[in-house]
Order: structure tokens, then C-alpha cells, then sequence
């Protein structure tokens, strides 16, 4: 009688075990964020549909940027260029942290002036901040003498067609890398 009370039990946390890696699974996969609708640099409406609706690489930041933003940008252009054919469905959003600032008009200038692949994103404010809560980002308006500038999360979110999180891309990551990461989002 004990082998065939193992023998079920087995059974049970075998299958306890498979419904509890398919639940993971698919968490993995689910979309990442809360549904939103902001502008991108041409004025155009844009939502979570347009994260989903191809592999999207989205970095967090502002035009007034001393380092990091600007840095980012550039790498993730070459990046783009070195993925070639390979990376031709992938979306690049550029999302702002800094919307009172940022318009369309200046978000469109800024992005175009680094790479054509890479789409800017702002809104008004109330928007914006419910978007970056949604994405988990950190975002914080620091005072300066002369105005404000904006600490952020400095890391690339990777996102798969459907919108799941895959991981991210750190601020100067190793270029083999973060190359490999692309690569392997754009053809997942």
C-alpha cells in the first residue's frame, strides 16, 4: 500500500511542480506594464500596442542629459547599425522622464539627430509619471542652481513581441553583449 501511496504522491507533486513552471512560464511572457496612450516625436498617439506589437528596446531619459542619455543613444545607434538585417523589426522608444521640457518638437530633434530608428515618447506629465510607474522606472526632478536636471534609470528595457520582459541592457554594458541581447530579442 506504501508504494502506491509514494507512487501518488509523486504524481501530485510531479504535477504540482508543471503547473507551477507553466504559471511561471507564462509570467514571463506576459506583457510588462499598464496600458497607456502619450505622443511620440511627431505628434502622433502611441500605446503599450506599439511596445507589443514588435521586440522593443526602451530606454528612459531626458534631452537635457549630460551623459548618460546622449551615451546610450549613440551606442544603442551603432548597435542598431551593427545588427543590420537582423534587427530590422526591432522598435527603439526613447521614453522622456522630463515631459515639461520635453515636447514633441524637442524629442524629435534630439532623437533624428542620433538615428531615423529611434522613436521619442512624451505626454503631459500625469501621463508620463503613470507610464514610468507602470515600467517600474526610478525617476526624481533634482533642484540645480540654474534650473533642474532628472536622475533615472539608466538601463535599456528589453521587451518581446507581446510586450514581455526579457531583461535589460546596463548603462555601458559590454558591447558583445549587449549586441548578443539585441540580437537574440530581435530574432526571439
Amino acid at each position: 500500500m506504501r508504494p502506491i501511496l509514494y507512487a501518488l504522491l509523486a504524481v501530485v507533486l510531479i504535477g504540482a511542480g508543471w503547473v507551477g513552471f507553466s504559471v511561471y512560464r507564462g509570467s514571463q511572457n506576459a506583457a510588462f506594464g499598464d496600458p497607456f496612450a502619450l505622443v511620440d516625436h511627431n505628434g502622433k498617439e502611441i500605446t503599450q500596442a506599439d511596445f507589443r506589437a514588435q521586440p522593443s528596446a526602451v530606454f528612459f531619459g531626458f534631452t537635457h542629459c549630460p551623459e548618460v542619455c546622449p551615451t546610450t543613444l549613440f551606442e544603442l545607434s551603432g548597435l542598431l547599425k551593427e545588427l543590420g538585417d537582423d534587427g530590422k523589426n526591432l522598435r527603439v522608444f526613447f521614453v522622456s522622464v522630463d515631459p515639461e521640457r520635453d515636447t514633441p518638437q524637442v524629442l524629435g530633434q534630439y532623437v533624428t539627430s542620433v538615428s531615423d530608428r529611434i522613436t521619442g515618447v512624451t505626454g503631459p506629465l500625469e501621463d508620463v509619471e503613470k507610464m514610468l510607474k507602470s515600467y517600474k522606472v526610478y525617476w526624481r526632478k533634482q533642484p540645480t542652481e540654474d534650473g533642474y536636471t532628472m536622475d533615472h534609470t539608466a538601463s535599456i528595457y528589453l521587451l518581446s513581441k507581446g510586450g514581455g520582459f526579457e531583461g535589460t541592457i546596463a548603462y555601458q554594458e559590454n558591447h558583445d553583449t549587449a549586441l548578443q541581447k539585441l540580437r537574440r530579442l530581435a530574432n526571439g
